[in-house]
């Protein structure tokens, strides 16, 4: 049966056992050549000195090792404990070298992922706090300088008044807008937002979306259609306002990007018999790979060129991503530059209960039943 030790009792054995060997042999050379052969049981003699030194050595190393070990290991397990890292510091000090390696090891590369996940939230802070106070500043301008132009005189002419105040007003809807969606995405991040679940028609719900984005789809003579025209009702569970809410966004988006003269489609598709998966389909411009896989953050816009032109508040998609994850439901992204793009997400199927009757209705049913047997 093969014994396994600690590394530092193997060296201390083989260092007191090369030690002791030496010794020994020294020892006992001494003694012939300065007794010759009137020595008596060299033998013996020279197996006692070989374990009595032996034994001393092995201490003594063992000993003098393991506190050289320690007191250094203690001054690595010391300056750790400055960074509070509980993992490490909470563990016995071990002076096994391998042991030591692999902790040490597993603590480097536990704190170099917290500092690139410390970096990665420190940059996308100054980003999302730049995007802020761009998305705020751009309105909170605009209508600082129509009531300036205002108090500088323009105010007496009547027609100047009305249309630098109605568009000091939209600059004001805008804010208002922006800091509603902040708000939302707030509760939704922060899990505040309580979902108000209900019984609806999903086809039902697209419909009134269409009917309140149809003048939107006109100025870019867009067509919004469902992609199956002779569609049935479907009846999902979920929270109907939150979940038009998406709807909503996903088409305008795809009437925002979309091509002048293009098509926004809307399929809904049964995908399990629990669940049902909704597509909105567009052939406007598509979104480049590189770009995709951070649609959803908040204020990223895909156009760098800092255009504001088609408005929205930049939390559109965010606001979508956090609806649909609140609904323990997925979001997904499917688009080719150039040619155009899907987004798609599941919602839970409503269960479909019997309609409960009234006492006069099983009193007339019943005497139908009878009537039949009769």
């Amino acid at each position: 049966m093969k014994i396994n030790f600690k590394k530092t009792y193997k060296f201390a054995i083989k260092s007191a056992l090369f030690i002791s060997l030496f010794a020994t042999g020294f020892v006992m050379l001494m003694v012939l050549l300065f007794f010759g052969s009137k020595v008596t049981n060299l033998m013996l003699f020279g197996i006692v000195c070989l374990l009595i030194i032996y034994l001393f050595s092995f201490l003594v190393l063992q000993y003098r090792v393991e506190r050289f070990i320690y007191r250094r290991v203690k001054k690595i397990y010391d300056d750790v404990s400055l960074l509070e890292s509980s993992t490490f510091i909470n563990q016995p000090i071990t002076t096994d070298m391998e042991t030591l390696t692999r902790e040490v090891k597993k603590f480097a590369t536990d704190k170099k992922l917290e500092i690139e996940m410390l970096q990665i939230r420190e940059e996308y802070r100054r980003e999302f706090l730049g995007n802020v106070s761009h998305e705020l500043k751009t309105p909170l301008f605009t209508v600082q300088g129509y009531i300036s132009t205002l108090l500088d005189g323009a105010m007496d002419d009547k027609n100047i008044r009305k249309k630098y105040l109605k568009r000091a007003e939209k600059g004001v809807e805008r804010l208002i807008y922006i800091v509603e969606d902040l708000d939302m995405i707030t509760k939704l991040e922060s899990g505040d937002l309580n979902l108000d679940f209900s019984e609806f028609d999903i086809v039902e719900l697209i419909q009134n979306v269409f009917d309140l984005l149809e003048m939107k789809a006109d100025k870019k003579k867009i067509a919004l259609a469902f992609e199956n025209y002779y569609i049935q009702p479907i009846i999902v569970h979920g929270d109907k306002d939150k979940i038009q809410q998406v709807v909503e966004n996903l088409i305008v988006n795809s009437i925002k990007y979309g091509k002048e003269g293009g098509f926004t489609e809307v399929a809904v598709v049964n995908l399990t018999k629990k669940k049902v998966l909704v597509r909105i389909t567009d052939n406007g411009e598509g979104i480049e790979k590189q770009n995709i896989p951070r649609l959803f953050e908040r204020f990223y816009r895909v156009d760098k060129s800092g255009s504001r032109s088609e408005g929205g508040s930049g939390l559109g998609l965010a606001i979508v991503k956090h609806i649909i994850e609140a609904h323990k439901e997925k979001i997904y992204v499917e688009s080719e530059f150039g040619i155009g793009s899907e987004f798609s997400f599941t919602i839970e199927k409503a269960g479909l209960k019997k309609p409960e009757l009234n006492p006069e209705e099983i009193y007339s049913k019943s005497l139908k039943i009878n009537k039949l047997k009769k």
